[in-house]
């Protein structure tokens, strides 16, 4: 007999919603949240995000006076998405091999839904709820960025969206996007080669000198990807190129970017001829800022007794990754990242265990409990 949220789990993730296509998912958990006695309102972040659903933010009432705890997930998953077909293997809710699971972020999405009905069926006194399902998450936090989280009430909150059942990610770095497009200058490459000025060359020598990889112990940078040329005999004229940083160090973070267009300074003004010289275009964009709770923050001490009451041992961490959490704590609720079981996420090979639904759903409800409990 299956669980009431494996049950839930396998409805979810037979609804597509790959990112910007949430439409069918908002209005199925709008029906749901409603039927567990929330007021439910969408926003029009859609208009943003040039989607077809916008965020849905869920208020339940509740019967202990304290301010309310906030749960978020997002509710787009990566591509391919479409016509999940999930199975139940030795214990695992696994797909077909053609598609993602969706567990990213759907496994989080259903053990909040169920753990708050859990607690609701055995008459469970709690505190009021706040629920925030993003859309777009998966494209760049889109949802959460245009979110008015001015609405907001609670004390804090959990993102459910992590790897296994007892990882609490107390902190994230920021992260700096970046485009950077180097011009030169076009000539027959066989016949008058000197005329031109070879973008790619130029390029090849700015991302040589950029700092780049594990910087250090919090900061990293990478170039993603480079596009160019138009053919073998033309020096090429554009080279477009696209990279990040991220650091739990505004200070490092900066500096990255400023020796990232130092490097790119010194290799243009390098490349000039009496025909031309090399130019550039840098554009360096904040995407979301860095976050850290401490060990003895109160969502995170709830957390690990709620853990350790339901039989699983806690484990803190600091991520390496942008999530709903950077954007929500940036706004002053404080935020952590809990893990939700989904394994192997972003690839067809995606899969969650039943009992990681079930332990994620219990601890959902423990957490309700213990801080509607507290002084």
């Amino acid at each position: 007999m299956e669980s009431d949220v494996l049950s839930y789990f396998i409805r979810l993730v037979k609804i597509d919603s790959e990112s910007r296509n949430e439409r069918a998912i908002a209005d199925a958990l709008i029906q749901d949240l409603i039927e567990l006695g929330a007021e439910v309102t969408e926003d029009r972040c859609c208009e943003s995000t040039t989607g077809n659903a916008g965020n849905l933010i869920a208020r339940i009432p509740g019967s202990v006076d304290k301010a309310p705890i906030l749960f978020c997930a997002h509710i787009d998953t990566v591509v391919p998405g479409v016509g999940v077909k999930p199975q139940i293997v030795d214990g695992k809710v696994v797909t077909d091999g053609t598609t993602v699971l969706g567990g990213d972020d759907k496994s989080g999405v259903a053990e909040i839904i169920m753990g708050i009905k859990a607690l609701k069926d055995q008459g469970i006194d709690h505190a009021p709820l706040e629920i925030l399902f993003t859309v777009s998450e998966e494209v760049g936090l889109l949802g959460a960025k245009c979110f008015d989280k001015s609405g907001l009430k609670a004390a804090f909150g959990y993102a459910f969206d992590t790897q296994n059942i007892g990882d609490l990610v107390l902190g994230a770095p920021s992260q700096n996007s970046f485009e950077l497009i180097i011009k030169g200058k076009e000539a027959h490459a066989g016949v008058e080669p000197e005329k031109g000025i070879n973008a790619i060359r130029v390029a090849s020598e700015a991302i040589a000198a950029m700092p780049l990889g594990r910087i250090d112990f919090e900061t990293t940078a990478n170039v993603g990807t480079i596009s160019g040329g138009m053919a073998t005999n033309i020096v090429p004229n554009k080279v477009v190129i696209h990279g990040e940083a991220r650091s739990h160090s505004q200070a490092k973070l900066d500096q990255v970017c400023s020796d990232i267009r130092k490097a790119v300074e010194t290799a243009v003004a390098k490349h000039h001829n009496d025909h031309s010289a090399a130019s550039f275009e840098l554009e360096i964009e904040a995407e979301y800022k860095a976050f850290r709770l401490s060990e003895d923050a109160e969502p995170v001490i709830l957390a690990k007794q709620a853990l350790t009451s339901i039989g699983i041992e806690p484990k803190t961490a600091v991520g390496g990754g942008g999530s709903d959490a950077n954007i929500i704590n940036a706004a002053g609720v404080p935020m952590i990242i809990v893990g939700t079981g989904m394994m192997r996420y972003h690839t067809v090979n995606e899969y969650i265990t039943i009992k990681d639904l079930e332990d994620g759903t219990a601890f959902v409800s423990k957490l309700i409990q213990l801080y509607s409990e507290a002084k």
